[in-house]
């Protein structure tokens, strides 16, 4: 297989990033978090790069934010394959929760570490079966 040009891994690798940022925006102003909470699940990326990448513009993401990001997005899948309705998958993760000693999904997520973003996709993944 012939090895991309320096221009095209770069588009790609932009592309990637802009529809992998884009739907984590989606999920997560449908859980109803602020530019604060969104910018710890990312990662913590400086401020100016997080506005950025708000607007749609900025670096491209790097390993560990996209994994953050693949970890939202199989949380994201998992609630709407157990739940009926969006609004009843977007309420869950602000749900105190026994699984998780009485705290939210969401309070879990905000520690800030790819472990907590993990704990919540593997109970979700569980659950599912």
């Amino acid at each position: 297989m012939l090895a991309k040009s320096g221009h095209a891994a770069k588009t790609d690798e932009r592309r990637r990033s802009e529809v992998a940022l884009k739907a984590f925006f989606r999920i997560t102003e449908g859980w109803g978090l602020g530019n604060q909470e969104q910018q710890v699940l990312l990662g913590s990326p400086p401020r100016s790069t997080f506005y950025k990448w708000k607007k749609g513009e900025g670096p491209a993401i790097n390993g560990d934010t996209l994994e953050r990001i693949s970890y939202i997005l199989g949380i994201y899948k998992a609630l709407r394959i157990l739940f009926p309705t969006e609004e009843q998958a977007n309420a869950w993760p602000g749900k105190a929760n026994w699984e998780f000693d009485g705290e939210s999904a969401i309070s879990v997520m905000l520690k800030g570490r790819v472990i907590n973003l993990a704990d919540v996709r593997r109970y979700l993944d569980a659950v599912r079966g």
